[in-house]
């Protein structure tokens, strides 16, 4: 049940409020940032399953968090402001709200901004300068390098000068993608520019003339070599130097299908390759972090070789089915923050999938009828396995959804209204 918030009162009360009481107990109330994804949702019903009353805040009123069955109370305000600031504020005084989630990367760094305007209020992420070092790419492969992680094959842009003589030395095809997107984002908009997460190049004269395009930007974005195999992550949940939680998937399917977004991804043993888990852990532990995080890899399953692609320093897109095999990062991490022993439950046993339905319906049609648009030319599907797959998905045993729910269905309802009002529109 949703409940509007009334502004005003004494938003000066939260220091008191919030420090009120046994610091050590559990908390009963928390206050969640960015409920319009399948991350928010999970973080509501996992919280909300553990019996802790999560006030979400959303961009939009049609935000599928908004109608989760656990929230305790919902709330929409768009603009990163004082405002917000003051929403956030007045929540926590009349919640007795003591913590903070966060679901995005801009979200988080704006918090992290503004923790002096929130007294009390514990913010569950990781501080501006951990944040800045796992989102700069480059520093975090140059960190991995030394540990002995391996990572893609790049050459490095520094001026304008290298990005008239790489496009000549690159093998081909490469990946084009930016060390830090929201370092970028406000001066690629300004241009006039898309903001892609990633793009690719399969000859000299399309990087060449994709660099081109970047010099006004002032910075030029990573060019790496393409890596084969399949996505996979590790997910940790550090505290004092150690992960206390780990969590395991790989990637079934993904948008684009060339590689993006996991579409429909499935759990596997944590244990299955302790070396390569305990590289992960290192490499965070170098990184100096804090909380969960996803070290993100291409595994190739023909050489058996990981290599390094990213550090998520948040909550990540597939968490559903971390949430929905038991791996409760949030849970845990409020436990530790208050003071109280981990005791993480043990996640199921591998094999549970979880499917995002609406990116992975996009990801079949393209195969199927627009595979031309493929950026990554030299892969291949066969079409009617891709459609027997989607097809038969529902059948299948331990399988759940990024956002549909038995229990809980409003939040699909929801979203599915605003994908056919949205494409009403165009």
């Amino acid at each position: 049940m949703l409940r509007r918030v009334t502004l005003g009162g004494e938003s000066g009360a939260l220091a008191a409020t919030a420090g009120a009481g046994d610091s050590a107990q559990p908390a009963r109330a928390v206050l969640l940032l960015g409920i319009d994804t399948p991350i928010g949702l999970a973080l509501v019903r996992e919280l909300a399953g553990h019996g802790v009353a999560v006030h979400g805040i959303a961009r939009s009123a049609r935000a599928p968090g908004l109608r989760a069955r656990g929230l305790a109370s919902g709330h929409c305000h768009g603009p990163r402001d004082a405002a917000l600031l003051a929403l956030l504020r007045d929540l926590a005084w009349q919640h007795g709200a003591r913590h903070c989630f966060a679901v995005s990367e801009s979200d988080i760094a704006w918090l992290n901004r503004h923790r002096e305007c929130l007294p009390g209020l514990t913010l569950m992420m990781a501080d501006g300068p951990r944040l800045a070092r796992v989102l700069d790419k480059a520093s975090v492969y140059r960190t991995a390098a030394a540990l002995g992680i391996a990572v893609p094959q790049s050459w490095p842009i520094a001026d304008a000068e290298a990005a008239r003589q790489v496009p000549a030395l690159a093998r081909y095809p490469v990946v084009v993608k930016w060390a830090d997107p929201n370092r970028v984002a406000d001066r690629l908009r300004a241009l006039g520019l898309p903001l892609e997460k990633a793009r690719y190049c399969h000859d000299a004269a399309e990087l060449a003339a994709l660099l081109a395009r970047y010099a006004p930007v002032g910075e030029y974005p990573l060019v790496q070599a393409q890596v084969p195999g399949e996505g996979m992550g590790q997910m940790l949940l550090m505290h004092e130097g150690r992960a206390v939680l780990r969590f395991e998937h790989r990637r079934l399917r993904e948008w684009p299908p060339e590689g993006g977004t996991a579409t429909c991804c499935e759990s596997v043993d944590p244990d299955r390759d302790p070396a390569l888990m305990a590289q992960s852990e290192a490499l965070l532990r170098a990184l100096e972090w804090s909380g969960p995080a996803m070290v993100e890899y291409r595994h190739d399953p023909a050489s058996g070789r990981s290599v390094l692609m990213e550090v998520n320093g948040r909550y990540w897109g597939s968490y559903p089915l971390a949430q929905q095999a038991g791996a409760h990062f949030a849970w845990t991490h409020l436990r530790l923050v208050a003071g109280l022993p981990a005791s993480p439950a043990a996640p199921e046993p591998p094999g549970r999938q979880c499917r995002f339905l609406v990116p992975d319906t996009r990801r079949l049609l393209r195969i199927l009828f627009a595979p031309g648009q493929i950026a990554d030319r030299s892969r291949r599907w066969q079409a009617g396995r891709e459609l027997w797959r989607y097809l038969v998905y529902p059948i299948g045993r331990r399988r759940g959804h990024y956002v549909f729910r038995g229990s809980d269905p409003l939040p699909c309802l929801a979203d599915l209204i605003g994908i056919a009002r949205a494409a009403l529109r165009r």
